[in-house]
This record gives C-alpha cells, sequence and structure tokens, in this order.
C-alpha cells in the first residue's frame, strides 16, 4: 500500500466547470477586496481538500499536483501519521514556547535532525518558523563562530525575503525591488550553470568562483559560503560534478563554514534525504524547512556540535520557534518518509519523468535543458537554436496546464523555467497523466 492509497480522495484529474470555478472567483473577489497585491497567486483556484497528488478546489474539481506547495507536502496533504500527530498534539496543548518550558517533540525533532542530516560527527539544532529563519540563523551562528562578518552567496541564488535572506537571494524582481538598502557582508560569486556557462568541469567552475572570493573578498575574512546544492527559485540549477566538492575543500582549507541550503532540496526530494549526499558533500551547517513538516511551518538549521554551542545562551530562539504541533507533524512526515522509503519513491519519479521530456524535447527545440534530481525537475525553455530565454513560452505552457487541471510552476532568473515537484507519494499513472497534459501543451504551443 501506497501513501496516497490510504487517503479516502480519488486519485484522479477531474474537471467540472472551467478554471478558476464559480465558487474560486467568487473567493478571489473577497481577496482582491481584503489581501494585499503584494501576495501572489499564481493559479487562482481556491482549494477545499487535498491528499495524494491531487488538489481538490471548492467547485469539485480534481487537479494534479506537480507543485506540492513549492516542495512542502512531499509525503502528500493530510499524510495518515502527520494527521494522527497533529490530532494528538493539538488536544495535548499548541505552545508554550520552548525557550519557557520546553517539550519532548523539540528535543526528538532535533534528535531526527541529527540522525538523517549528511555525517556522522556530533551535531545539534535550532528550530525556527521559516526558511528564511533559518538561513538567518545559519549566518549568525557562522559569524559568531568564526569571528568574521562576510558571507558568500552565488550568482541565482534563493535564500528567503527577510532583509538579510533578499541580500542573499540574487533575482531583483520580484523579491528585491524597492525594499533596500540590504545588510552589508554579502558577496557574490558565479554558480556553475552548465546549460549557460559551458563549463562541465565542477572543480574548473569552482575555481573561477574560488578566485573571486580570494581577491575580491579575502579568504581570511570568509565566514561561511552559502550554497543550494540544486538551486530552487534559481532554475533548479544542478552544478558541474565536482563544484561543490571543491567549493567544500577551499572552505575547510581556509577556516570558512560551508552551509548548505537544503530548503526545497531536503527530506527525499531529490532521491536522498539531503542533496548534499549526492557527492558525498558534509556541510558545517545545514537549513531545513518545506518538507520537514507535512505542510506545517517548521525550520531548523542543525550543524557541527561545537560550533552551534559557540552561541551565547539565549542568542538563538523566537517565540514560535519549534511550536509543538509542527514538531509532531514533523515526526509523523519522517516516519512516513522512512516507512515509504520515498527516496526511492523520488528517484522513480525522476526516470519517469525525465524518459518522457526527453521524448517532448526531441520533437521541441524549444527545450533547451532537462535537469534536476528525484522529484525535483526543470526544463528551461529558449528559442530553438540558441540559448536566448523564452518566458513567453514558459507563461503560455504553465498557464495551458492550469486550465488542463495540472497545477505546473515556474522558476528561473529569466522566467523561463517550468519546473515540477509532484508529491513523493503521486501514483504513476496520475504522474503520466500529467505528463500527457504537459505534451499536448507543448504540442500545441511550441510548434
Amino acid at each position: 500500500m501506497t501513501v496516497a492509497a490510504t487517503q479516502d480522495l480519488v486519485q484522479e484529474r477531474r474537471l467540472v466547470t472551467e478554471l478558476p470555478g464559480p465558487r474560486s472567483k467568487a473567493l478571489l473577489a473577497r481577496r482582491q477586496a481584503t489581501v494585499s497585491n503584494g501576495v501572489s497567486a499564481m493559479f487562482p483556484v481556491f482549494i477545499e481538500r487535498a491528499g495524494g497528488g491531487v488538489l481538490v478546489d471548492v467547485d469539485g474539481n480534481s487537479l494534479i499536483d506537480l507543485g506540492s506547495g513549492i516542495a512542502v507536502t512531499s509525503v502528500g496533504n493530510a499524510a495518515p501519521r502527520v494527521v494522527q500527530a497533529v490530532q494528538e498534539q493539538v488536544a495535548a496543548f499548541t505552545h508554550t514556547c520552548f525557550m519557557i518550558t520546553p517539550y519532548e517533540g523539540y528535543v526528538e525533532v532535533c534528535e531526527e535532525l541529527a540522525a538523517v542530516t549528511p555525517g556522522t560527527h556530533a551535531k545539534k539544532s535550532a528550530l525556527f518558523n521559516s526558511g528564511s529563519e533559518a538561513v538567518e540563523n545559519a549566518v549568525k551562528v557562522a559569524r559568531h563562530a568564526t569571528g568574521r562578518t562576510a558571507i558568500v552567496v552565488f550568482d541565482h541564488a534563493y535564500h528567503g525575503r527577510t532583509n538579510l535572506t533578499m541580500a542573499l537571494t540574487a533575482k531583483n524582481m520580484p523579491y528585491k525591488q524597492g525594499f533596500g538598502p540590504f545588510a552589508a557582508e554579502i558577496y557574490r560569486v558565479p554558480m556553475s550553470y552548465p546549460f549557460r556557462d559551458g563549463h562541465t568541469d565542477g572543480p574548473a567552475a569552482a575555481k573561477r568562483a574560488i578566485d573571486i572570493i580570494t581577491t575580491q573578498v579575502g579568504a581570511g575574512n570568509v565566514a561561511a559560503v552559502l550554497i543550494e546544492p540544486v538551486q530552487g527559485e534559481g532554475g533548479f540549477i544542478v552544478p558541474a560534478p565536482g563544484f561543490l566538492p571543491a567549493i567544500a575543500s577551499w572552505c575547510a582549507e581556509n577556516g570558512a563554514l560551508l552551509i548548505a541550503d537544503e530548503i526545497q532540496t531536503g527530506f527525499c526530494r531529490t532521491g536522498a534525504w539531503f542533496a548534499s549526499e549526492h557527492e558525498n558533500l558534509v556541510p558545517d551547517l545545514v537549513t531545513t524547512a518545506k518538507g520537514i513538516a507535512g505542510g506545517l511551518p517548521l525550520a531548523g538549521v542543525t550543524g557541527r556540535a561545537e560550533l552551534m554551542d559557540t552561541v551565547h545562551t539565549g542568542g538563538l530562539g523566537g517565540t514560535y520557534g519549534g511550536n509543538p504541533v509542527a514538531c509532531a507533524a514533523a515526526l509523523g512526515s519522517i516516519k512516513t518518509m522512512r516507512e515509504f522509503d520515498l527516496a526511492g519513491a523520488a528517484r522513480d519519479i525522476e526516470t519517469i519523468m525525465v524518459e518522457r521530456l526527453r521524448a517532448i524535447q526531441s520533437r521541441h527545440a524549444a527545450i533547451g535543458d532537462i535537469r534536476g534530481r528525484g522529484a525535483m525537475i526543470a526544463v528551461e525553455l529558449v528559442q530553438p537554436g540558441t540559448t536566448e530565454p523564452d518566458a513567453a513560452l514558459t507563461g503560455q505552457i504553465a498557464k495551458a496546464c492550469h486550465t488542463a487541471g495540472v497545477v505546473v510552476l515556474t522558476a528561473g532568473t529569466y522566467g523561463n523555467v517550468l519546473r515540477f515537484l509532484p508529491p513523493l507519494v503521486i501514483g504513476h499513472a496520475l504522474l503520466s497523466e500529467g505528463l500527457d497534459v504537459i505534451e499536448q501543451a507543448f504540442d500545441t504551443l511550441a510548434g
């Protein structure tokens, strides 16, 4: 039995109205009257129920979910172990603040993080609410532990929307436009992006970045190098083999910490518990969020125990950080990942998706690149025969998929990447039907 099979929602695409339907349109009008226009809505259908690989809207339409709430509901919406754990915790208590009167769930989550994150060294964690908070606190730990201030980040990176994490994020619009000034002592270097830079030699691409660090920042000033092992919002960019180990070696040789931002890539999403594992990377600090808690807000910083303990008592924390209900959800989610081998499921999804997408690419030169790991797959769309981004076609194909009842996402520095993040529990038949819709969209719109 799969996780999806335990859901009581029929796992099918079913359209009974146009999208959005009349009830969604009515709710959209209410949203427009009361919700800030600064909050976007890529596909304005209002969801009433969800589970396995489907989202059911208020009009009764059943949509195929290839987005997972941006890699959050990896175990599916309303996964049974998550639901049970949350219900039991809510009935017991919803909050005490771990910094005032602690509780076992927080400790259990930290124990699990020590077990599943890369490396066999002693580890400790601190829990927060969001990925941005996790990244901010990892930077705090790195600066405190090293006594240095410079943080190195990469082109195409995305690390959050707070003031510090906006500075760490590369793309201006919509994340940074008009929100400055930003935090200081942030330095950006080139990322390995094989499709665009032509470098398939990872160590050579790393040398390019390292030369900039040493000449423009100074090795002795670097507290940490912060990197997504597979870039998320930047377009699911997988660096050339050897790039990440070369960066890690430089950090170790120069007293800088390596922070792996595994917020989108963590918890079985790429076919391993963490994307760092694909190149045997053992970061000093790992940031997590998204897939950790089955849809509830939880994030963490996990690192070498001696580094995490350099921070003075009271230096890390927050009122809601490690909320007991979110911790219960995380424990249920991690149990689900183990029980159903969702890392293996992600690898199966990669096999299915890449084979189908390559077949589509063979007929449509607009697909310049297919890349990703596990259930984190993307296609980059270009003007045929070039690397010129085609954001317009990307938007058209996404809209066509939405109209047909398949939720897909876009990404990329140039807005020309279709990204796919299906729940790891999606059934193969449902996934194949979603790919049929994507194929039809390309056949209709890409010429």
